[in-house]
C-alpha cells in the first residue's frame, strides 16, 4: 500500500496563479470587471436613489464580476473593491473596514485555525481511517465511510477544501491506487467511482451545516438582513438534517448503480485502514486535545441557546486552547493562507451587502422584479426561481460568488411573490451548495477530485445533472415536508 501524503495544496499561490494566466488574458478580464461597473455608472439613477447608492451599486457588481472572472485570487478582488469605497469617498474608510469587525468574519477565520490543527495532528486521517476500518469491506461501504468523515468534520470545520481536499483526498487516492486503480484504463476499477462520489457528497455535506463550507455564515448573514431570520447552527443542521442524510444515502447508491466501479469487494482498503492506524498508534496528546477542542466547540455552538455565548467567541475560544497549549503556534495560523484570503474576502463582502441594502436598491429591485410575477401563486415563483437559481451555478466557479450575486435578489423577490420566508430563505440556502455538484469547478474540491484524471469532463457533468436531480426532488419534497413538520412555514 502506498503511504498516505498528509495533506494535499488545495490553493494556488499567488506566483503559480500569476504564471498561469497570459497578459492578455488578464487584460481581457479586468476589461469585463471594469465594463460591469461602467455599465452601472451609465444607467440614469432612479429616483429615491441616491448618486452615492448607485456608485457602491457600481463597485458591488465590479467586485462580484471580478469573482467570477478572476483576473486576481478572489481576495485580493474584494480588497480592491473596498479600497475603492474609501478612495473615491463612496464610503467612509472606517465604514468600509467596518467588515472586518464582524463576528462572522473572525467565526470563519478561527474555524479555518481548527482545520489547520486537525490536519497537523493527524486527527482527522485517524477518523477516516476508523470509519474504513468498520465499514469499507466493499467498494459502497468504502465511499460512505469517507463520505462520514467528511460529515463529522464538517460540524466544525467550515472549508471543505481543507476536509475535502487535505484529509480525504490523499486517503481516497491512496486506497485506489492500492487497487491498482489510475487515472486511464484502469480509472474504473475504483477510482472514478471514489472520486465522483466523495465530491457528490461533499456537496451536500456542504448543505447540511452552516459550517458545511466559508459561504454559508455569509448566506445566513444575507437572509438575516433581507428577512430578519437567524439562521443559528442548531437551526441550520436542523432543517438540514432530514433531506440531507436521505440524499447521503440515495446518491451514493444511484451513483453505485448507474457508474459502478470494476472492484466490488475491497477488502484490503479495512485491512489498510487497520495498518494505517496500527502506525499511527494510540492518540498522543496534541490529537487528544484537538478532539477535546472540537467536541467542546461543536457542544457550544449546539447549545448557544442555554449560554448566550457568541459563535465567533466560542471559535476564538478554540483557538486560544489550542495555541496555549501548543497543539498550534503562531507560525502555523499566520501561514494559514486560505483563511486570510477568506478572512479579507468575508470582511470585505459582508460590508458591501449591508451597505448596499440600507440604500434601497434591494428593495427596489424586487418591488421591479416582481412584476413579473404578479398573479403567479407563490408556489410556481418559488419553483421557477429556485430553478432559475440553482443551475444558474453553471456560470459560476464558486458558492461564494453565485450567493453573493443572487441569493439577495431572489430572495426578495420569492418573498414578494408570497412564499413563506423560511421556505424562501432555507432553499435558497441549501441549494447555494447543491448546485455545486453540476460542474468540476463547482466548490473548491471540484478542481482536486477532477484533476485527479480519473473522470473526464463529459461523464463528470453528466453525473453531476443527474445528481441535481436527485437532490432537487429530496430537498423539495422531503424537505419542505421536514419544514412543515418543525413549523417553520
Amino acid at each position: 500500500m502506498p503511504e498516505t501524503p498528509q495533506s494535499v495544496a488545495v490553493v494556488l499561490p499567488a506566483e503559480a496563479y500569476s504564471d498561469q494566466m497570459s497578459f492578455k488574458s488578464r487584460l481581457i478580464r479586468w476589461a469585463i470587471v471594469l465594463l460591469a461597473g461602467l455599465a452601472i455608472l451609465l444607467i440614469p439613477v432612479p429616483t429615491g436613489i441616491t448618486k452615492q447608492s448607485w456608485h457602491l451599486l457600481a463597485i458591488f457588481v465590479s467586485t462580484i464580476v471580478g469573482l467570477i472572472v478572476k483576473p486576481v485570487p478572489g481576495g485580493a478582488i474584494v480588497l480592491l473593491g473596498v479600497a475603492t469605497l474609501a478612495l473615491t469617498g463612496t464610503m467612509p474608510v472606517e465604514s468600509a473596514l467596518r467588515g472586518y469587525g464582524d463576528p462572522i468574519v473572525w467565526l470563519v477565520l478561527a474555524a479555518f485555525f481548527m482545520s489547520r490543527g486537525m490536519i497537523k495532528t493527524g486527527l482527522g486521517r485517524r477518523i477516516a481511517f476508523l470509519f474504513i476500518r468498520a465499514i469499507g469491506r466493499h467498494s459502497l461501504g468504502l465511499g460512505y465511510a469517507l463520505v462520514s468523515t467528511d460529515m463529522l468534520l464538517a460540524m466544525v470545520i467550515p472549508s471543505n477544501g481543507a476536509r475535502a481536499g487535505g484529509i480525504i483526498f490523499p486517503v481516497a487516492k491512496s486506497l485506489s491506487e492500492a487497487y491498482d486503480s489510475r487515472p486511464g484504463e484502469t480509472a474504473g476499477r475504483l477510482g472514478a467511482f471514489l472520486m465522483t462520489l466523495i465530491y457528490q457528497c461533499d456537496v451536500i455535506v456542504g448543505a447540511m451545516f452552516i459550517t458545511g463550507q466559508a459561504s454559508n455564515v455569509l448566506i445566513a448573514k444575507f437572509a438575516q438582513q433581507v428577512t430578519g431570520i437567524q439562521l443559528t447552527y442548531v437551526s441550520w443542521a436542523l432543517a438540514a438534517v432530514v433531506p440531507g442524510l436521505v440524499s447521503l444515502v440515495v446518491v451514493p447508491l444511484v451513483l453505485y448503480r448507474i457508474f459502478p466501479p470494476e472492484i466490488k469487494h475491497t477488502p484490503a482498503a479495512a485491512e489498510f485502514a487497520a495498518e494505517e492506524l496500527n502506525r499511527l498508534g494510540r492518540m498522543k496528546s496534541g490529537e487528544k486535545l484537538m478532539l477535546l477542542v472540537f467536541v467542546l466547540v461543536a457542544s457550544l455552538w449546539m447549545t448557544s441557546a442555554l449560554h448566550g455565548i457568541n459563535y465567533a467567541a466560542v471559535a476564538l475560544l478554540g483557538i486560544c486552547v489550542l495555541l496555549l497549549f501548543g497543539v498550534l503556534n503562531w507560525q502555523d495560523v499566520i501561514s494559514e493562507h486560505g483563511a486570510w484570503d477568506v478572512f479579507i474576502w468575508y470582511g470585505g463582502l459582508v460590508r458591501m451587502a449591508e451597505a448596499l441594502g440600507e440604500t434601497g436598491i434591494t428593495k427596489r429591485f424586487a418591488e421591479t422584479a416582481g412584476s413579473f410575477t404578479v398573479g403567479w401563486r407563490w408556489w410556481a415563483a418559488l419553483a421557477v426561481l429556485l430553478l432559475v437559481y440553482f443551475y444558474a451555478h453553471y456560470g459560476f466557479a464558486s458558492i461564494t460568488a453565485h450567493a453573493t450575486a443572487m441569493y439577495t435578489p431572489f430572495l426578495v423577490v420569492i418573498i414578494a411573490a408570497g412564499s413563506p420566508p423560511y421556505l424562501a430563505v432555507l432553499s435558497l440556502a441549501y441549494f447555494s451548495n447543491l448546485d455545486a455538484s453540476l460542474t468540476h469547478y463547482g466548490t473548491t474540491p471540484g478542481p482536486i477530485y477532477f484533476g485527479a484524471g480519473y473522470v473526464n469532463q463529459k461523464t463528470w457533468w453528466k453525473l453531476g445533472l443527474i445528481t441535481s436531480f436527485i437532490t432537487i426532488t429530496i430537498w423539495v419534497i422531503l424537505g419542505f415536508t421536514w419544514w412543515k413538520v418543525l413549523k417553520l412555514w
